[in-house]
């Protein structure tokens, strides 16, 4: 009949032992919520950040190079619009008709990819050439 008892008071023990530690997450977690969300301001800018955009052009350059020579790489390079255009065109002709409109979606995005690095590229080289003439590095190739 102890045993009863005993085990009585055990979970007992652990039922309250959960409810106070339940109950203090709850009053921890409450300050968190009841202050209203304040949106962050951001310090008003001083610079245009010009020092740093120099800094990181060859960086830059070097991205949208490699990014441009994946996308329009050979049949046999990973991530290139022609391995693409190639899974699209075979899911096409076996009739997978899902797989065929989320790789031709894919596609169509890839695609889009050229022109607008195609652009950055030649935006940055007219950066580079500012910051050159500026003596801030950002050395064009």
């Amino acid at each position: 009949m102890e045993d009863h008892v005993m085990l009585s008071n055990r979970k007992l023990g652990a039922g309250l032992g959960a409810v106070v530690l339940g109950g203090t997450l709850l009053v921890a977690a409450a300050p968190a919520q009841a202050a209203s969300p304040t949106p962050k301001t951001l310090p008003t800018p001083t610079s245009d950040g010009a020092k740093g955009i120099c800094k990181r052009v060859p960086k830059l350059q070097d991205r949208i190079d490699k990014a441009l020579d994946r996308l329009n790489g050979p049949v046999t390079e990973a991530g290139s619009i022609s391995r693409l255009q190639q899974r699209t065109d075979l899911a096409k002709q076996q009739g997978h008709t899902e797989i065929y409109t989320y790789l031709n979606d894919r596609l169509t995005f890839r695609k889009s990819l050229v022109p607008t690095l195609t652009t950055r590229q030649s935006d940055l080289k007219s950066v580079a050439t500012w910051c050159t003439s500026q003596g801030l590095g950002g050395d064009a190739k």
